[in-house]
């Protein structure tokens, strides 16, 4: 949906975050820059939705909210103790209950230049109602050549224009008059499991949604050391199949259509399974660490899928 052009039109920038007072005092200043880069054109504001019970952001939002870095760029805390990442992205959407646009962006990730504008110029142009664009990472400490030679952190990159059908909240902008006319929210069964942005996107389109891509607007994500090891990426690889197989699932119409797709799941996990392992193998016979690497990632994902099609639920964001 095209803004109108009577008014301004407002756009939220989202930032979810859970004790990482850090890097969302970090965050902060390039996000009021990037609301600078288009006020005039846009209503820009932020809002930040803290999901620690106890608050831990607070005071580095309101910090900022209240110093010359803001820019004159208005600084929203929202506090959501129910613990997951649905009611955090449920409350940001509450939070723009009045606005036109919502970008979601991570508390972890660092803009690009002129990522903002990017964003809402392929949105004005395309007519889409949702826009997505790339993240690319960086790394706190180097990969080991195993990691990278399994190209774990590698991402989808397309022209801009192409239609996308499935997304993540972690660069993603959304018609907020869309949003609201289909009643699309943030499922709470996958607020500690993760695949939640998976499932909103999927119903998104089913409900007449539009979504693109914007190959220009990149996010960085700032990868720490703990998330550079061997166990972490077979970790993410094994929940990326389990969330899409359960995503999947709950998107399917029951009975018939949904016990076929979970026939091709099954089929679908056990032949990845089946391959990466052959393929790992065989990369340890010769030594070589692509094969390793590339087929351990395939064997996690399709263990991953095989799992979801029997009904295993992989948690993500356990919480103590």
């Amino acid at each position: 949906m095209t803004p109108p052009a009577t008014s301004a039109p407002s756009v939220v920038i989202a930032v979810l975050t859970y004790k990482r007072p850090q890097d969302i005092a970090a965050a902060l200043p390039l996000l009021a820059a990037q609301a600078a880069l288009v006020t005039g054109a846009w209503r820009p504001r932020i809002v930040v939705v803290d999901n620690d019970p106890d608050g831990s952001a607070r005071t580095a939002v309101e910090r900022f909210a209240a110093s010359a870095e803001a820019q004159g760029v208005p600084v929203q805390y929202e506090h959501e103790p129910v613990p997951g990442i649905s009611a955090g992205r449920n409350r940001a959407l509450d939070a723009a209950a009045g606005d036109d646009v919502l970008v979601f962006i991570d508390d972890d990730e660092r803009p690009s230049e002129r990522w903002l504008p990017l964003l809402l110029e392929t949105y004005s142009a395309s007519g889409a109602t949702a826009v997505v664009g790339p993240v690319i990472s960086e790394y706190e400490v180097p990969l080991s050549p195993w990691v990278t030679a399994g190209r774990f952190f590698d991402r989808r990159r397309m022209p801009t224009g192409t239609a996308v059908q499935v997304a993540a909240t972690n660069n993603l902008l959304l018609d907020l008059h869309t949003v609201r006319s289909t009643g699309v929210r943030f499922d709470p069964q996958f607020g500690l499991t993760g695949g939640g942005d998976t499932f909103f996107t999927l119903q998104f389109l089913r409900a007449g949604g539009s979504m693109v891509w914007c190959n220009e607007a990149i996010v960085v994500d700032v990868v720490p050391a703990k998330r550079a090891t061997r166990e972490w990426v077979l970790k993410r690889a094994l929940r990326s199949g389990n969330h899409w197989a359960r995503t999947s699932l709950v998107v399917a119409n029951p009975g018939t259509e949904r016990l076929a797709l979970r026939v091709k799941l099954v089929g679908n996990g056990l032949g990845r399974a089946v391959a990466g392992g052959a393929r790992a193998l065989l990369g340890a016979v010769t030594g070589n660490l692509t094969h390793q690497a590339r087929g351990a990632r395939t064997w996690a994902r399709g263990a991953g899928m095989l799992l979801g099609a029997f009904g295993y639920i992989y948690t993500e964001y356990k919480r103590s």
